[in-house]
């Protein structure tokens, strides 16, 4: 890439810190939060749900296409024992491609369903070819999915808080905003 292109790009753990920032929020919020749950409230409550879920979606394809191009952007520490630099790298592909597959099966639930689904009243999600039964099926699989995602960012965040209790590598620090470094 030209130097003048490069030069404008934010560095890639400024990236990193801003999808975590991003991501997060939103996986729990889905965690929480059904379509059900905010149809009850009305329909501009399921159209903010909706706008988070293409958030969601566009954060999940960058973050997968950054991955596919670049690898992974965080590297394990020079504490970390053997076993968990392996531990580091599957955990954090495992999220990446749950995370890509959680938004993949959204796409499927929309090609599945028997009316146009819009995400974010934006942008239609597929066309619908109108299979109920398989619509189910991967509704099953997409909570199923999600639900495991969840446990998986759990676990993510174990190892991370572990390493930065016990190893004392700063893990924490290094993705926290500044302003509570002086808490970690």
């Amino acid at each position: 890439m030209p130097v003048w292109i490069t030069s404008r790009l934010p560095h890639k753990r400024t990236t990193l810190k801003a999808l975590h920032y991003l991501v997060l929020p939103l996986v729990i919020w889905f965690t929480l939060v059904q379509p059900q749950d905010v149809r009850r409230i009305g329909n501009w409550a399921f159209q903010v749900h909706s706008v988070f879920g293409l958030i969601f979606v566009s954060a999940a394809l960058f973050w997968t296409g950054l991955y596919l191009r670049k690898g992974l952007i965080g590297r394990p520490g020079p504490k970390l024992p053997p076993w968990a630099k392996r531990v580091h790298k599957g955990l954090h592909v495992t999220l990446i491609w749950g995370i890509f597959l959680v938004a993949f099966t959204g796409f499927l639930l929309g090609l599945t369903s028997s009316v146009l689904l819009w995400a974010g009243g934006i942008v239609p999600i597929a066309p619908p070819l109108g299979l109920p039964e398989w619509n189910r099926l991967v509704g099953t699989a997409h909570s199923i999915e999600f639900y495991t995602l969840g446990v998986i960012v759990a676990a993510h965040a174990g190892f991370h808080i572990w390493r930065h209790l016990w190893l004392r590598d700063n893990a924490l620090r290094i993705m926290a905003p500044k302003r509570l470094h002086r808490y970690l």
